[in-house]
């Protein structure tokens, strides 16, 4: 079972289908249309305590269409690409559109402003399609097997899970833009389960993970290293308990560190500004974080997780300042909501098959620092590592942050025992601007990365004290 290879042609030819909807839709009377066509397949494979569990390879093949006709627009979608259905999909959205409210700023973009070319961003690894499901459960399950031969006391296991996806994309506009590009990614997830009997009273379960991912199998991990450092990570729980309420300094590891990350585009945006939902309104231009923090976003990285050659509107992509040295820079915006705020997009607009555009990242990069981990952990003489965090507390109109943690109490510089049930809290503003150290071993898995960086001080909300 293996996924046939997307070749070139077969972009061209959803780049075919989608200028075939454009035509459609103006003969049907929409006065401006966009089209986004898509297909892939995705193979997901686990394995839990030695046997497969799921074997699921599937196919999608999608249309996405809005029209936009006298200021109101309608957005529809299909998976059926015959030239009937399109001809009847496109003049239903028409006549939705005549239905809808009118939107002043839902016209589109200044055609002059299109891509007229776009880079090649090699994305795509013919070897991700040449997996079969018999390779992946065999990957999946040398990793949880090395996860459970590394230490005794991993007893159990979430299991192992081995996906690949492989895609296609095109975009059409009756401004003239058409364009397409296919990508890969693959990942391997271990998760072991450990039995804390520290409290005979209260035995717990104790779970960890670790993972690899890319576009490009050559870049995966060892499936029996991924198992050996998620069973080291999850066995290092064990015997986890509460500190004190108190103030202390909070270290983020990478993992977490980069959900911070993510955090602070979700109120740096278009849409948020002009939804009113962001405590960052009117602070552009202004220090809203440490010096030490850059942030860029960048969609031209080659190979990267989040890498794209143009826009979910047809414009050029461009890497873009988040915040540099601590300063906020213009938030990112698509054409939507750059008109809505009186400005221009910055590039940055994506789409789903059935929705319409809005601003979003490709790849958010923190900037590393100048220590590496072990000399920041080394210069904290107590306060918290963090692992992972739980729970949604953050509003994104105050700042307030508020967030369950388990991780590792920082002594004398050292990792000491493991940490658990308790709370982390402070306005957000104050998290990034007391970030007074950040180490240099980011790591690019995903679409947004940072490197451990530390906060000064936040809120720790623990036991009570003695």
């Amino acid at each position: 079972m293996s996924g046939a290879q997307i070749d070139e042609a077969a972009v061209k030819q959803l780049c075919d289908v989608a200028q075939l909807a454009v035509e459609l839709a103006k003969k049907a009377g929409a006065e401006h249309c966009e089209v986004v066509v898509r297909d892939g397949t995705e193979l997901t494979t686990k394995v839990r305590l030695g046997e497969p569990e799921l074997v699921q390879e599937s196919g999608s093949t999608g249309l996405g269409i809005r029209v936009i006709k006298g200021g109101k627009r309608a957005v529809t979608y299909t998976s059926d690409l015959r030239r009937e259905a399109l001809e009847a999909l496109c003049q239903e959205t028409v006549t939705l559109a005549e239905f809808a409210e009118p939107d002043e700023f839902a016209l589109p973009p200044d055609p002059a402003l299109l891509a007229k070319s776009y880079p090649e961003l090699d994305l795509y690894d013919p070897a991700v399609a040449e997996v079969d499901a018999a390779w992946a459960i065999k990957q999946a399950i040398r990793g949880e097997a090395a996860a459970r031969k590394h230490d005794a006391r991993v007893t159990n296991s979430e299991g192992a899970t081995w996906s690949r996806v492989l895609g296609a994309s095109a975009f059409a506009t009756s401004g003239g833009f058409v364009g397409g590009y296919r990508g890969t990614y693959a990942s391997l997830v271990v998760e072991p389960l450990c039995d804390d009997t520290t409290d005979p009273t209260t035995p717990k379960k104790r779970n960890g993970y670790w993972w690899t991912a890319s576009r490009f199998m050559d870049q995966l991990e060892d499936a029996e290293a991924i198992g050996i450092e998620a069973a080291r990570r999850t066995v290092a729980t064990l015997g986890s308990r509460k500190v004190p309420t108190q103030e202390c300094a909070i270290v983020f590891d990478p993992e977490v560190a980069r959900a911070i990350v993510g955090t602070l585009f979700s109120v740096a945006n278009g849409s948020s500004f002009w939804r009113k939902s962001s405590y960052l309104i009117g602070k552009e231009g202004e220090i809203i974080a440490s010096p030490l923090v850059t942030i860029v976003d960048d969609p031209h990285i080659l190979r990267g997780p989040g890498s794209k050659p143009f826009d979910g509107d047809g414009l050029p992509t461009r890497k873009n300042a988040v915040v540099t040295a601590g300063k906020l820079e213009p938030v990112l915006c698509d054409v939507y909501s750059a008109r809505k705020l009186g400005r221009q997009s910055t590039g940055s607009a994506s789409r789903g098959v059935g929705g319409n555009p809005g601003p979003s990242t490709s790849n958010l990069v923190m900037s590393k620092g100048a220590h590496t981990r072990e000399q920041l952990l080394k210069s904290t003489p107590s306060g918290l590592y963090v692992t992972s965090l739980m729970g949604f507390g953050f509003n994104p109109v105050t700042g307030d942050f508020s967030r369950g943690a388990q991780g590792f109490w920082i002594e004398g510089g050292e990792l000491t025992f493991p940490v658990s049930e308790i709370t982390i809290a402070a306005n957000f503003d104050e998290i990034l601007k007391r970030i007074d150290m950040v180490a240099d071993d980011a790591v690019m898995r995903s679409s947004t990365v940072a490197p451990t960086f530390r906060v000064s001080h936040m809120t720790l909300a623990g036991s009570a004290k003695g």
